[in-house]
């Protein structure tokens, strides 16, 4: 048995679909059931969330391998980001020893450091530390953006350039190597297809392409046929007046300071694509038909378009 968390976000979503096509039972720790769509006849439900460490019992009964995806990059009602993304996991490795689970999957981020700028990527690396010490076998996944059309983000976008003016935070020059959220799960499903390591492996998950926020606002412009001049507005005024939305508007703030600020600082690979290059090709050596490897041979453009292969197949990146 796989217990996933996180199985309602983008990489999460994806991943579900991609196990239970291979027929994995997969327990899901759920708050709301209703969220996992038609998945939910498909996969046991654990109910319970990160802020809920009796709820992890449960949900590990059984467990051989968690893939633990769940994480937030905003503070939710009475909960911080440092106990969702770092504390909650540290509680859920523990859980996981306890219960003999085998195998501990951890989705981190490219760039976290205890001595991060940003809150969540000094929570993803406490979170990654205790991973590491953990004594069972453990894999992280640290991803730079991942993206997928209609999520989150690119849908803040889109409305963003309905204003005659595109607010960029910043002087936007940050720089990313998108990944396609279908990638991503390849290579989960790859790693969990190999054999547990001994101890501790790390993966590093980017695109083929390096942009800057720039160069990712502009692109999403052109996708969506619009022209629209690019307004920077100085950081000091982005955080003042996101914090005062957040404060407004709570949960239902589109955007918190938080963030906007992963949004000026770079997430990029000194090995480029080379991990995720590998995971995909072992993912697509593993299936057991070709078309399961031609599911990753067209992935959409940030507007849902396709976008063109290489002669070899791989697809070029939609940015």
């Amino acid at each position: 048995m796989l217990l996933l968390t996180g199985a309602t976000g983008l990489v999460g979503s994806t991943l579900l679909r991609h196990l239970l096509t291979e027929g994995r039972p997969v327990r899901c720790l759920v708050r709301d059931p209703r969220r996992l769509g038609a998945q939910r006849v498909r996969v046991q439900i654990a109910l319970g969330d990160l802020t809920g460490p009796p709820s992890f019992r449960n949900a590990l009964r059984g467990v051989q391998t968690v893939v633990h995806l769940a994480a937030s990059i905003r503070d939710q009602p009475q909960v911080s980001i440092e106990e969702l993304n770092g504390i909650a996991t540290w509680r859920m490795v523990e859980a996981a020893e306890r219960q003999g689970v085998e195998r501990f999957l951890f989705f981190s981020a490219l760039g976290a450091s205890t001595h991060h700028r940003t809150r969540c990527l000094r929570a993803k690396a406490l979170a990654e530390q205790a991973v590491r010490d953990a004594s069972l076998s453990s894999t992280v996944f640290a991803p730079s953006i991942v993206y997928a059309p209609g999520d989150p983000w690119l849908t803040l976008l889109e409305r963003l350039a309905l204003l005659p003016l595109m607010p960029v935070s910043g002087r936007g020059r940050a720089l990313y190597q998108p990944i396609w959220a279908e990638d991503v799960a390849d290579c989960i499903v790859a790693s969990l297809r190999a054999p547990a390591a001994e101890s501790h492996t790390r993966y590093e998950l980017a695109g083929p392409e390096t942009l800057s926020h720039n160069d990712i606002v502009r692109t999403v412009l052109r996708s969506l046929g619009r022209t629209r001049p690019l307004l920077h507005v100085p950081t000091p005024l982005v955080s003042r007046g996101l914090r005062l939305l957040e404060t407004a508007m709570g949960r239902r703030a589109p955007a918190t300071w938080d963030e906007a600020e992963l949004m000026e600082v770079s997430m990029t690979s000194a090995r480029g694509a080379a991990d995720a290059d590998s995971g995909a090709r072992r993912s697509a050596h593993g299936c057991a038909s070709s078309s399961c490897a031609a599911s990753a041979s067209s992935p959409p453009s940030p507007a849902g378009r396709p976008t063109s292969c290489t002669p070899s197949g791989k697809p070029s990146s939609p940015w």
